[in-house]
């Protein structure tokens, strides 16, 4: 494991910019609002000589009930697990009885504490550095994040304090063997509590609050010996219902997300069935042919007579995508769990399944013979080999004259043929056609060039006689 710095400090004092900047990304949603981070995210600095992860935290108040509560707790677990501490403030904000209160909390937690003065651009940074020597703290470094002035010294100041690690190669762990899942759906339907479930921890802030998660937090997890990578993503909401700028980022950010993972994992509430939001999102996914799986949470609560509902609610509203399996879990109390990762397992495996191509050209020519292609305007398609043109999802090439003219049922009917010869469940099936060329069609064109060259010099030669 790498080492671990946590990034501390009052609601906005640019914990997530100077975060965003250490990592090299936009991970961090940034905005000029204070207590917009309230999970913990990761991220790994490759700046300096050494690599180490990083945490970015939520900012710490006064408060000791709701949010500010839970966002507290994650904070506190940051700095349980991090090796040094960076202790971030404000310099146009000056020192406040705030900051003494937070660092007095981290020096009881006997960590190593670097103190990062954060927004001297434009002011005089001794007079800054002068203003917070009262706190006591021997490395006083100068920032302005949103530039990157300071970034350079504060880390080669930390690099300085963090512990040597047997056998360390200066290789960060990547997650690129890892599954990546990332969890979606509407406000409030569980998806945190999900994430926390698997975790076996309270890694990420649960609240009866809608719109609690506003990133999307990735963490990892090791299950029966194979690795995952989670992705707990804000709520979307109707595009009518979302105003604050800041909700508008978090979609975006959720969006992103299943751009970037494997499985997707779309979280309806058991209890409200298929709504329009939850299809809408569905939809999304199938725009990046993503490996789907649809999990109906708090499905303990509900009665026999809901429960059949909610079934025939998916049955119903959900046709269009028959090939994701559909299961049925509580994220409250655990049940449902071991189903939902042998989905997840089953969804990624056939959308990263190789297809060879001998075997999709017999499927074809089984296909083909089977029901052949109707005529488009008198044109009969003709279709006479596939190959693999890419996996997550699989993609299958095929090639023949006026594909072009292949009716759009003809296709979906070769997107379930295929389907069901090769087990593709749980993921969508992408077929492209491709004219083949014709190997005479240059020299056509050439022989009748020639040909109307000869007769021009027949009719020139016609004339002079």
């Amino acid at each position: 494991m790498l080492p671990v710095v946590a990034l501390v400090g009052r609601p906005n004092v640019g914990k997530s910019t100077l975060f965003n900047v250490l990592t090299r990304t936009r991970d961090a949603l940034v905005a000029d609002q204070p207590g917009l981070t309230r999970d913990r995210h990761y991220g790994v600095c490759r700046l300096g000589a050494r690599e180490f992860i990083v945490v970015d935290t939520g900012g710490l108040t006064d408060g000791d009930d709701g949010l500010d509560a839970l966002t507290a707790q994650q904070v506190r677990q940051a700095i349980d697990e991090a090796d040094c501490i960076v202790f971030v403030v404000d310099a146009r904000a000056g020192m406040l009885p705030q900051d003494s209160d937070i660092l007095a909390s981290l020096r009881r937690a006997g960590k190593t504490v670097l103190l990062a003065i954060n927004k001297v651009d434009g002011l005089d940074e001794s007079g800054a550095c002068a203003e917070f020597s009262r706190l006591g703290l021997r490395d006083v470094l100068p920032v302005a994040a949103a530039h990157g002035r300071g970034v350079a010294d504060l880390v080669r100041a930390v690099e300085t304090q963090l512990p040597l690690i047997d056998g360390e190669d200066g290789v960060a762990p990547t997650d690129d063997d890892s599954v990546r899942v990332a969890i979606i759906g509407r406000p409030n339907v569980g998806k945190s509590t999900l994430v926390n479930r698997l975790l076996g921890e309270n890694r990420v802030v649960v609240s009866d609050s809608a719109g609690t998660t506003r990133d999307s937090i990735r963490v990892q997890l090791t299950r029966d010996g194979k690795r995952y990578t989670l992705i707990d993503t804000a709520g979307v909401r109707r595009r009518a219902r979302v105003e604050q700028a800041i909700e508008k980022f978090s979609v975006i950010k959720t969006l992103q997300s299943i751009a970037a993972v494997h499985v997707v994992v779309v979280l309806l509430d058991a209890g409200e069935g298929v709504s329009e939001q939850d299809a809408t999102l569905i939809g999304y996914v199938l725009d990046e042919g993503r490996a789907l799986v649809i999990a109906a949470n708090k499905w303990d609560g509900l009665s026999a007579y809901d429960r059949e509902r909610c079934k025939a609610s998916l049955s119903r509203k959900l046709d269009f995508v028959g090939f994701a399996k559909s299961v049925t879990i509580s994220a409250l109390h655990g049940s449902g769990m071991a189903e939902l990762m042998r989905a997840i397992d089953a969804a990624y495996a056939a959308a990263s399944r190789d297809l060879p191509t001998a075997e999709l050209t017999r499927a074809l020519e089984a296909a083909y013979a089977a029901h052949q292609p109707p005529m488009v305007r008198g044109h009969a398609p003709k279709l006479r080999y596939a190959h693999s043109g890419g996996r997550n999802p699989p993609t299958i090439v095929i090639h023949g004259s006026r594909t072009r003219h292949v009716a759009d049922s003809y296709r979906r009917y070769l997107e379930n043929f295929f389907r069901k010869r090769f087990k593709l469940q749980g993921t969508p099936v992408r077929i492209e056609f491709r004219d083949s060329t014709n190997p005479f069609a240059g020299r056509k064109n050439e022989l009748s060039e020639r040909q109307q060259k000869k007769r021009r010099r027949l009719i020139r030669n016609a004339k002079k006689r």
